[in-house]
Formats: C-alpha cells, structure tokens, sequence
C-alpha cells in the first residue's frame, strides 16, 4: 500500500511510528508511509492513543473521525480518516511536497 489512497469517505494511511521520541511530529516518510514520531512510550496502548490526536490535527479532522485499522502492537500501522476525501488528499500531497500516486 503508498503512504496513503482514496477511499469513499475519506483516506487510509500508512504511519510507521517512532515510540518515545522528544516530541511528537508527523511527516512524509517513504513511500510506503508516513513517520509518526510520538513522546508517548509502546507500552499499554499509549502510542496509539497519542498518535490518533496526532494524525487529527495533521488533517485537520476531529479525534473521532481517525480510526485504528491495522497494527495495534506494530509500529506500522493503518488508519482510516474520514472527511471530504478531496481536501484530506490534499493535505497527504502538502506534507509530501507534490504529487504521489496514492
């Protein structure tokens, strides 16, 4: 799967994280994903609880629209954000600097 791809109600990601970092950031990473880095440690599902706000204010989407899809104990991991699939693109291709075939 590329770091991301169009669905109907919005987008699906691709994010390796990086548990235990001095801050959290989100960027393009490779091809295949995005890199999450997270201050939160690996440990009773607190980098995932911290990467779901995370990825909301990158999107510029509400909590509740970002779900966990794939990889809850993985540092790679999918998820689904909803929202106008256009606008969500856009900001995919933004933080990658051009175009992506996503």
């Amino acid at each position: 799967m590329p770091a991301w791809r169009r669905i109907a109600d919005g987008v699906e990601i691709a994010v390796r994280v990086t548990p235990r970092a001095s801050r959290d950031g989100f960027a393009a990473g490779t091809e295949d994903h995005f890199a999450a880095r997270l201050a939160a440690p690996p440990v009773e599902g607190a980098a995932n609880a911290a990467l779901v706000p995370l990825v909301a204010v990158t999107f510029g989407v509400a909590k509740r629209a970002v779900t966990l899809i794939a990889g809850e104990t993985s540092r790679l991991k999918r998820l689904r954000v909803t929202g106008d699939p256009t606008a969500l693109e856009e900001i995919a291709q933004h933080l990658y600097g051009g175009a992506h075939d996503g």
